[in-house]
């Protein structure tokens, strides 16, 4: 299967890609798949898996105590990522985090992925656990997203994490990418410090860069030109996700740490029903799907949580 990096140089900034959420625990995988089938027809270049930590949670005993127990809402990222490129022949992207996960079952999975033919991934720090007021590494896990990239640096040189020799590894070894954040990321003290970390992923083997999502392509233009006065020269791919509700107005700026032109906040705000809203969300999404093509965006991915349909009328509009 193609690495990410090599459809990219190929595409020449026509295609796009998307991601979807792994089912709830005990729900099928056929909500994916009409999702997939919906954007198929622009033959999306390829397809990110979300991962998902465990969290805690408090469960009454007979004995009227409360047992402490890890619970994990969303499995199945691997088994997901496999399905979706057997059944489709599109490249399935799933994403490793450190968020909630260990040093070795991380490597549980990148021994999974590598016997079932997945080479494409997506290295991610995560989100801290609902219960705790800052990210906190597991024991034996990795604090950071650049010591994920490590382990998978040294799983590609065919050694585990105890520094024993693997007998073989099957197929090609992995290519990545990491995130960026055009707006900064949230706990970097600055946009500098935040810049170098990236850099230090880059140079330690990120094939490309997929951003945080944004509203004002002001803001990627400027990202992208500080990556590239610092060195870093692989495709930088924007992340954009069509607004679809009303509430995303506070929620967004609040969970993903973006700020929203005041003109789109204030055509929101007029809406007086939940399709107006929508409509709104892909007019300014197509609009910027065009400027970033216009001005030469490697690509598209599409945050398309929630949103498949609003999706789909973008790529109408625009592909």
């Amino acid at each position: 299967m193609k690495t990410v990096t090599e459809l990219i140089a190929e595409s020449q900034g026509r295609r796009f890609s998307f991601e979807v959420l792994p089912p709830l625990k005990g729900k099928g995988i056929d909500r994916i798949y009409a999702g997939i089938d919906a954007l198929r027809k622009w033959d999306p270049m390829y397809i990110n898996i979300t991962t998902h930590r465990s969290e805690i949670v408090y469960k009454d005993t007979p004995d009227g105590l409360y047992k402490k127990e890890s619970v994990r809402s969303r499995p199945g990222t691997v088994a997901v990522a496999a399905a979706i490129q057997q059944r489709y022949g599109i490249p399935a992207v799933p994403h490793l985090i450190c968020s909630g996960y260990t040093k070795a079952e991380t490597e549980y999975a990148l021994i999974d992925l590598n016997f079932l033919g997945i080479n494409n991934l997506l290295l991610l720090r995560g989100d801290k656990a609902k219960h705790e007021s800052r990210f906190m590494a597991l024991e034996n896990g990795h604090a950071h997203a650049s010591e994920l990239q490590e382990q998978v640096n040294d799983f590609n040189r065919g050694y585990f994490i105890d520094g024993t020799k693997m007998d073989i590894i099957t197929g090609d070894t992995f290519s990545y990418g990491v995130a960026g954040y055009p707006e900064k990321h949230d706990e970097a003290p600055n946009l500098e410090m935040d810049l170098q970390m990236l850099k230090r992923k880059v140079d330690g083997g990120a094939g490309y860069v997929v951003t945080q999502m944004f509203f004002d392509n002001s803001k990627y233009y400027a990202f992208v030109d500080r990556c590239r006065a610092a060195g870093i020269t692989v495709p930088i791919i924007p992340g954009i996700k069509p607004i679809v509700s009303a509430p995303q107005l506070t929620l967004l700026p609040k969970v993903f740490h973006v700020d929203l032109p005041t003109e789109l906040a204030c055509e929101i705000a007029k809406c007086t029903t939940a399709e107006a809203v929508k409509a709104v969300g892909v007019e300014w999404c197509a609009a910027q799907v065009r400027d970033l093509l216009a001005n030469g965006a490697p690509s598209i991915h599409f945050y398309s949580m929630n949103a498949t349909p609003s999706v789909v009328k973008v790529a109408e509009a625009v592909y």
